[in-house]
């Protein structure tokens, strides 16, 4: 069974994310108080926790959730093997998968740190489909 560990929001830009309880998706607009939220196409990063546990490995410092700037953390289901257009069930929320990975900022600490990072190649991006909540514990579902 997939289901999300972690949500995170930062309320500004270039501030790393953190854990909160919930997060409320919107239509044409993405979490409701992440600075990140807007009527484009990454409006939620997700990233899988098997990706980074591989990090975990080979990086010395603590990668909590969050860390790579991600919204919601997964377990249970493999991200960037899924193809643009792909929707999830996340909880009550539908979501369409818009990218896979995206060019880091300036070499991240995390990067420089350990060598390398999984964002870029691993998370995914996706704009809300169906309005809800999402929190840590909920079902996430890959409709066909």
């Amino acid at each position: 069974m997939a289901v999300v560990t972690a949500v995170n929001i930062s309320e500004k830009k270039g501030v790393r994310k953190h854990a909160v309880p919930y997060i409320d998706l919107k239509l044409h607009h993405g979490i409701v108080g992440d600075a990140h939220a807007g009527d484009w196409h990454r409006q939620i990063s997700l990233l899988a926790d098997e990706s980074v546990d591989t990090m975990r490995a080979a990086c010395p410092i603590e990668l909590d959730a969050g860390v790579f700037a991600e919204n919601i953390n997964t377990r249970g289901v493999e991200l960037k093997t899924l193809p643009i257009g792909t929707h999830l069930r996340i909880g009550e929320t539908e979501l369409e998968v818009t990218q896979i990975g995206k060019q880091c900022h300036n070499d991240c600490e995390i990067k420089k740190t350990a060598g390398k990072c999984v964002m870029p190649t691993e998370g995914i991006f996706a704009v809300v489909v169906k309005e809800g909540r999402v929190q840590a514990g909920d079902e996430i579902e890959v409709l066909k």
